[in-house]
């Protein structure tokens, strides 16, 4: 029987200790793994090595936290100024997140359809300052959010507040779900077309379209599940017409695909550690000008590109 009280069932925060002590085991030791190769283990830095850096931090803080957030949710833990930190931590966590998955997908896309010009928008130094002014846009949006929490009697239980749903939803989840598609499909296009020139090329090609796949996907199956239910959840309120069970069974799926967007702390990990080798080996086999210029400017072009820094290091990569 719904309560209509915005209190979670019993079976769903038992589902919930099970499945955080799971994340926030394997959690750790895939971002502690991944921050170690990143940090120490790479030679050259590179835009890439800056965004998985910061991803694996986003992803760190959260599992370190996991065990608080499933100690208030089983004992009802009362709003208090520790109450707020966690739950700011945990709220910056998911745009954070999100957030420098979108800027990978940029940069790589920059990367692959615009290779001449990438010399110039790309650098180490600029994927560093787009990261931090993401962590600031993020920690002004958490504390913004953890002001609603002034309302709330216990920590951690709670429904989404009407004021800030739709600006979260499309600042950030659907801004960046439509960049992240464009330059997901734009990429995987170029990949496509690309003339492989022997069966290693061919297969550097189809493990970066792979990659970009099954980033995208695990981008799709963490967040999307839990923004529809936010977006139900406004709905709802908005036309004010939703009765008990809808009320209840709304806050229980908005709690459950909470859940499900925590399993990016082990995903991130492991798909984007793909990403900092393959999609540089085959970067460096793709050629730095458009199919359609004429054979005197293709020559030019590709001059040009082997004389860049950039292309150097991709193709020590591949040596």
């Amino acid at each position: 029987m719904a309560n209509c009280n915005g209190t979670i069932e019993t079976g769903i925060v038992t589902f919930e200790i099970i499945l955080y002590s799971l994340i926030t085991f394997f959690g750790i030791v895939f971002n502690t793994v991944a921050l170690w190769v990143f940090c120490f283990k790479l030679g050259k830095w590179t835009e890439t090595r800056v965004y998985m850096i910061n991803l694996a931090l986003a992803d760190y803080t959260l599992v370190l936290i996991l065990p608080f957030i499933m100690y208030f949710h089983y004992h009802k833990w009362p709003v208090d100024d520790f109450c707020r930190v966690i739950f700011g931590i945990s709220s910056m966590n998911m745009p954070m997140s999100m957030g420098i998955i979108m800027l990978i997908a940029v940069d790589r896309y920059i990367a692959i359809k615009h290779p001449l010009k990438a010399k110039v928008i790309r650098s180490p130094w600029k994927a560093a300052l787009s990261c931090l002014f993401l962590w600031l846009c993020c920690l002004l949006y958490t504390i913004l959010f953890s002001l609603s929490l002034r309302k709330e009697i216990f920590c951690f239980h709670r429904l989404s507040n009407k004021a800030h749903t739709l600006v979260r939803l499309i600042i950030f989840f659907f801004i960046p779900l439509v960049i992240l598609l464009f330059c997901s499909i734009q990429v995987i296009r170029c990949l496509r077309k690309k003339h492989n020139a022997s069966p290693h090329e061919e297969k550097l090609t189809q493990k970066a379209i792979w990659v970009v796949s099954v980033n995208l996907a695990t981008f799709i199956i963490c967040f999307l599940p839990f923004h529809l239910s936010l977006l139900f959840s406004y709905v709802a309120k908005a036309l004010e017409g939703a009765d008990c069970e809808v009320s209840q069974a709304i806050a229980n799926a908005i709690h459950a695909t909470a859940l499900i967007t925590k399993l990016n702390c082990c995903l991130d990990a492991m798909c984007y550690y793909m990403v900092a080798k393959e999609f540089q080996e085959v970067a460096a086999l793709l050629p730095p000008f458009n199919t359609m210029r004429s054979r005197s400017n293709l020559t030019q072009d590709s001059q040009l590109q082997s004389k860049t820094p950039e292309n150097s290091q991709l193709q020590s990569l591949n040596s």
